[in-house]
């Protein structure tokens, strides 16, 4: 049985984009990358909204030249080699391999694919992640707070949600970025084997 992640990388005021819809403050440095990069090997789905998908997309066709650092060439194969269920009810094809379209998030499908799959599944988008949240489905939440206040924008988690989490993992960069990574205590524990074991808690 596969578990339901959220992974987001956040202001450290909570938003995923600022109130311009710019993430550039966030993007990851090699070390953080690299990071990301073992968090996301056992995942082999991912569940994208519209808009996160449009943005995840460039990975298929990205620039892997030599001159491309290690960790940028081996996030492009895990992303291709992954399989990605895009929800929108606007969008008539797609520009990825092993990418389908789903006019509706069904909390009862999603289900049913989390107790047939052997791997981990990915939501991605706060919107998305927000309706899966609401209907108990996450396991886990992964965040990266990023040390930089943007003072407004979309938040990284949904207002009106109550939910108890259990701390599993903390690790501290050199950029001053640091990652937490909480379990969903309402949520029945399926496995508590993570990728973040072999890395030392800052």
């Amino acid at each position: 049985m596969g578990k339901l992640i959220y992974s987001a990388i956040a202001s450290l005021d909570g938003y995923i984009e600022d109130e311009e819809g710019s993430f550039n403050w966030a993007a990851p440095d090699e070390e953080v990358h690299s990071f990301v990069n073992d968090l996301e090997r056992p995942v082999g789905t991912y569940l994208y909204g519209r808009r996160m998908y449009e943005t995840m997309v460039y990975w298929e066709t990205a620039s892997t030249d030599a001159g491309e650092p290690p960790c940028i060439r081996d996030f492009q194969a895990l992303w291709r080699a992954a399989d990605k269920i895009v929800y929108s009810r606007s969008l008539d094809t797609v520009s990825s391999s092993k990418t389908r379209i789903e006019r509706a998030f069904d909390p009862k499908v999603v289900r049913e694919m989390k107790a047939a799959l052997d791997h981990d599944i990915s939501v991605g988008g706060a919107e998305l992640a927000a309706h899966a949240l609401e209907a108990g489905l996450v396991d886990e939440c992964q965040l990266f707070l990023t040390p930089v206040l943007v003072g407004g924008g979309k938040p990284a988690l949904p207002r009106g949600v109550r939910l108890q989490l259990e701390l599993l993992d903390e690790r501290r960069f050199r950029s001053g970025v640091v990652f937490l990574r909480y379990r969903n205590r309402n949520v029945p524990v399926t496995s508590d084997v993570g990728p973040t074991e072999p890395h030392a808690r800052g």
